[in-house]
This record gives C-alpha cells, structure tokens and sequence, in this order.
C-alpha cells in the first residue's frame, strides 16, 4: 500500500483546455505526475516516466495553482502523468475537494487519466481508464471507469480495443451494480497515436463501422496548446 503523502513528483502543472474524450474543449487545470512503470514505446511524455527527475512539491502550493485557475474559469482538474496513481493521492484529492466552485460553492470536480495498473487512492467524479496491452488494468478500473481510451497504433490495438470492452461488460455483469458504473454508462474511444497514419486510418475505419465507439482526437496538438 502506497503511503500516504503530501508531497508529490511534479512534471508541470497548467491552466488549459481538456484536448481529448468526452470532455474535450472544457476549460480545465492540469497536474501531470512523475513516475512510470508502465512504458509505452510510443508515449508522448515519456520525459515523465523518472520521478527522480522533478521536484517534490508540496499539496500545499499545487492547490495555490488550483485556486488561481479556478478564478480564471476551470471548473475541473485532471490529474495525469505519468502514471499518477502510481503515488498516493488520497491527501492531494482530499485539498482539492475542499476547493469551493460556482455560486453553489460546489466543490471542485477531479479527473484522472489511469491505465488502471496500480492500486486506487484518491477519489475521482471522472476516471479515464486508457488501458495497455501489455500491461492489463485491474478489475475495478473496468468496472468503475467512466470512459475508456485506447491508443491505436496498429491492428492488434484494435483487438485489444475489443478484447477490453468484452472484460469490462463480464465485469460490469458479476458486479453489484451500487459497486459499479452500469456498462450502458460507459463511453467508449479509440484514439490513433499522434503522427501515426495507421493508426488514423485503423481508428476511422473501426469506428465508422462500430457506432458503438467513438473517434478521440488529441485536439491540443492540432490548436498547439498544452
């Protein structure tokens, strides 16, 4: 069990707009985390994979950031890497719960981007699972994950693409449903790898003839934001 902490290895954090998924085009506040073991050839941020490399930084001033943001317009966090939940988040998420939102004084929304191979800690209103073939998520990212990214680089991420949805409706199935997101609720994405044109055209070519997935682009990089 990871030890709970209130220091973490930060790689940046910023004030943008959600580029992928479902809620792409929102305005959001980024905290990307050191640390990876999962290691991905293809990974866009493989500058993140060695915590020794960044800095601790104290919850403390990463909220400080939050709040800036916040009255700048974000109205939600994403917590990334990385592999974020390869740390102990639950004091991190426990800060920024208290963070007041809106005339309501809601408290601010968390997401996470995971590939589900670690352990839970913290507690998320969105969980994106973006699983890896060759490191398979743990079963209760399946079943509680709201939507789920898969990197399509070539054919086999396409079988992988349905080899997962498969687990995750049998775990959606012997689950209670009060433990889980029923699998109606979830939302399903291919996503080609950047500057991979089999990628492109193995996602567009699936998705066209599988309405039940949906095409996630990475539209930061073509509006060259973070």
């Amino acid at each position: 069990m990871k030890k709970m902490t209130n220091f973490l290895p930060l790689v940046e954090q910023f004030h943008s707009l959600q580029g992928e998924g479902y809620h792409a085009g929102k305005s959001a506040f980024f905290i990307r985390l050191a640390g990876c073991k999962v290691g991905c050839s293809w990974c866009d941020t493989k500058h993140s994979w060695d915590e020794k490399k960044y800095p601790s930084i104290s919850i403390e001033k990463i909220i400080d950031h939050i709040i800036i943001a916040r009255d700048k317009g974000a109205t939600f966090c994403v917590i990334t890497g990385g592999e974020p939940l390869q740390h102990n988040l639950d004091n991190l998420c426990n800060a920024i719960k208290q963070i007041k939102i809106g005339e309501k004084q809601n408290s601010m929304k968390i997401h996470i981007e995971t590939s589900g191979v670690d352990s839970l800690s913290g507690r998320y209103d969105w969980i994106t699972l973006s699983p890896k073939r060759h490191s398979p998520p743990r079963n209760y990212f399946l079943k509680n994950c709201n939507e789920i990214k898969i990197i399509i680089n070539e054919l086999a991420d396409i079988k992988f693409a349905i080899q997962i949805k498969k687990e995750i409706f049998k775990q959606c199935q012997i689950s209670k449903v009060e433990d889980s997101l029923k699998k109606e609720d979830k939302i399903f994405y291919l996503q080609p790898a950047w500057n991979n044109k089999d990628g492109f055209s193995l996602a567009i070519d699936f998705v066209k003839n599988n309405p039940d997935w949906k095409l996630s682009l990475q539209t930061q990089k073509y509006l060259k934001i973070k």
